[in-house]
């Protein structure tokens, strides 16, 4: 495994926060700000692989709706590795998600992206 995908030590997983932080994705009012949501839902989510396929296929529709076509082949790549990933034990934890980083390695958790988890937490 990589790095702790708990930005402030280990906390216990938070179905509420996965939730909240997909559920802003949603109505964000920026593309970017979409993507960071998506993102911070990646790093909470990704040790249950219902919750990560949830994010991937909301990353592929993100990509898709923007015709991002990079994006949503890496999003598609993703989808297929995800149950391999959970097999083997193998998850880059920390990583978020994105095409535009390696799906195999393991990341500290971006500050961004630990604000909005805590806000989410703390919601």
């Amino acid at each position: 495994m990589g790095t702790s995908t708990e930005p402030s030590g280990n906390r216990p997983f938070d179905s509420t926060a996965h939730a909240l932080l997909i559920q802003s994705a949603k109505t964000a009012v920026s593309v970017d700000q979409a993507w960071l949501n998506l993102e911070a839902a990646h790093v909470v989510g990704q040790l249950h692989i219902r919750l990560h396929l949830q994010t991937h296929a909301h990353m592929l529709n993100l990509s898709v709706r923007t015709r991002d076509w990079p994006e949503a082949v890496g999003q598609l790549l993703r989808l297929a590795l995800v149950p391999l990933a959970h097999l083997s034990g193998r998850l880059p934890l920390g990583n978020p998600g994105r095409s535009t980083v390696s799906a195999f390695e393991p990341l500290p958790v971006r500050s961004e992206l630990a604000e909005l988890i805590a806000r989410a937490r703390d919601h």
